[in-house]
């Protein structure tokens, strides 16, 4: 690689992400909510993850960034050369991203900046960067409209790695997305475009605006669900987010929380809405004794993304996945979801990366009464 030194603008929104394991759906508002119901923030550690694979270069990248946790802490812990050309407000907020997104691009112009957070820190960084550089999100929020994120935090490092290793990465426009949180956590779906900006134009690792919507095609989801209804025991089942989910539910005659977690057992609801925390006390005595009913876990793709975990589902934690275990996964998607991914695998970002590997490999997708298909899931940044 070149001796020249890369500059990267690195930006990280504290706050962003707090509300998916605690249920709020979103941080916007309501990051003090979050906290007190014991939330942990993330958006350090999944940009962590993405500058670990930067690592071997780090002599060749000089961080331009703002102080403490918007990026000075994490880049000095991993030992980059790192400047600080903002100073924050204590605590964090949505002032800060934005104050220093316009100091990074008014003032030191760097190759690329880096940031991690969600549609919200999205939408703030387009408002002071515009398309005036190139930028790369590192997905560290609850919704993950926007088309400016990688589809992993460490896809987000393979990225840059291919900038820093002089490979012919070629820069597009990308969608700025965001939606109406209040109405999100009453169950609408009401998406918006702010603009566009800058990205590496990388499909294997940079992620496609999500479709919206709900599925026309009723009699194939009404086949997916009795599909499912008939093979339902004694477990416990998981319900997660996602209208495929929600006609299953509808089917039983149940109330579904749309963007939330359910739990059903013998087709009767048990709990609604669940945090990560209320789903592992819920299942915690199906794993006790012989006797244990066990836990199936039902979800469903994210249209155009192909993200199965990690997108708008955060209550299901690394941990509850584990004890569910990959053969008690229960994947619903109709074919047109599926050939719209044009033959991309489906990805998981569980904020766990050894989980995410462990993810890997071919599962039964339901996609209508007795009918499946075999769809690999394999996130392709983890191979590089």
């Amino acid at each position: 690689m070149s001796d020249r030194v890369f500059k990267l603008g690195l930006l990280i929104n504290p706050l962003a992400g707090l509300g998916g394991s605690v249920a709020l759906k979103g941080s916007d508002g309501v990051a003090a909510e979050a906290l007190a119901r014991g939330a942990k923030p993330k958006a350090p550690l999944r940009m962590k993850q993405a500058l670990e694979v930067l690592l071997p270069y780090k002599d060749n990248i000089h961080i331009l960034t703002g102080a403490g946790p918007l990026g000075e802490t994490l880049a000095l812990e991993l030992g980059f050369t790192t400047q600080v050309v903002y100073t924050g407000t204590e605590p964090s907020t949505a002032r800060d991203s934005r104050s220093l997104a316009a100091v990074l691009a008014d003032t030191h112009k760097p190759d690329l900046l880096l940031f991690a957070g969600g549609d919200g820190t999205a939408r703030d960084v387009y408002a002071e960067v515009d398309d005036c550089l190139p930028v790369l999100g590192v997905p560290a929020g609850v919704k993950i409209h926007s088309g400016v994120y990688a589809i992993t935090p460490h896809a987000a490092g393979v990225v840059v790695r291919m900038l820093l290793q002089g490979e012919l990465v070629s820069l597009m426009s990308a969608d700025v997305m965001d939606i109406d949180e209040e109405a999100f956590r009453q169950g609408t779906v009401r998406a918006r475009r702010f603009g566009e900006m800058t990205v590496p134009a990388e499909p294997r690792y940079v992620q496609a605006v999500k479709m919206g919507g709900k599925e026309v095609d009723e009699l194939v989801l009404a086949d997916i669900a009795a599909n499912l209804i008939e093979q339902m025991d004694d477990e416990l089942f998981i319900m997660g987010s996602g209208s495929t989910v929600a006609a299953v539910m509808e089917e039983l005659g149940l109330d579904n929380t749309l963007l939330g977690v359910d739990l059903i057992q013998d087709r009767d609801l048990l709990a609604s809405d669940l945090t990560a925390n209320q789903l592992l006390e819920q299942t915690a005595a199906a794993w006790e004794g012989k006797d244990n009913p066990g836990v199936k876990l039902v979800i469903t793709l994210i249209g155009g993304q192909g993200h199965i975990l990690g997108r708008g589902n955060q209550q299901l934690s690394p941990e509850l996945i584990r004890r569910i275990g990959k053969e008690n996964i229960i994947i619903l998607a109709t074919k047109t979801k599926l050939k719209a991914l044009e033959g991309r695998p489906l990805i998981v970002d569980s904020g766990d990366p050894e989980l995410d590997r462990e993810m890997s490999g071919y599962y039964r997708v339901t996609t209508g009464y007795h009918d499946y298909v075999m769809y690999q899931v394999a996130n392709p940044d983890l191979n590089e």
